[in-house]
């Protein structure tokens, strides 16, 4: 089971095997699906600003990227347009600061022990809330998703996710905890 601590060092997070991989593995998912940054030579992108920012189509990216005016659709594409490219780039390093503090080496068999500054913890927080965003999207995770869990049949493909979702969730309270 994880552990997550404050220490004169700082955050001290462990994971076992699987927890690791598991982060791994999901964190890999946000990042294709968060898609790669624009081109080096694009001008509008140098200054952070969307040539084409639309809403997405995809539920999890509409999601993790919110319409700011939600009775204007003008007003919201020009948010959008100004906003969402800086937002991707802050959930892509976030995602790229866990993969980065978890290690490099894949299948661990002592798992991961790292200690986090407060800079790298709150990537972790920002990270794993996206993921859990992302899942609960998929999940379409309600105030009774516990009760809704509980009533599946153990081989539903969709209990894994939702151990997942648990899991994280206990994960990101016990990173809050210590930092707070």
């Amino acid at each position: 089971m994880s552990a997550v601590k404050r220490t004169r060092k700082g955050i001290v997070l462990r994971l076992e095997p699987e927890e690791a991989a598991l982060v791994r593995a999901l964190m890999e998912q946000l990042l294709e699906l968060l898609g790669e940054p624009p081109a080096a030579d694009d001008e509008l992108a140098a200054v952070g600003i969307s040539g084409d920012a639309k809403k997405p189509d995809d539920p999890v990216l509409a999601r993790l990227f919110p319409d700011a005016y939600r009775e204007d659709g003008d007003a919201a594409g020009e948010f959008r347009r100004y906003t969402e490219m800086g937002l991707r780039d802050g959930k892509r390093e976030a995602a790229g600061t866990v993969l980065m503090t978890l290690g490099a080496v894949e299948g661990v068999a002592a798992g991961v022990d790292t200690v986090l500054d407060e800079d790298q913890a709150q990537a972790w927080l920002r990270a794993l809330n996206d993921v859990r965003l992302a899942l609960g999207t998929r999940l379409d995770i309600s105030e009774e998703w516990y009760e809704e869990a509980a009533r599946l049949d153990p081989n539903d493909p969709r209990m894994a996710m939702f151990a997942a979702y648990d899991w994280l969730t206990m994960l990101q309270e016990s990173l809050v905890r210590a930092m707070f």
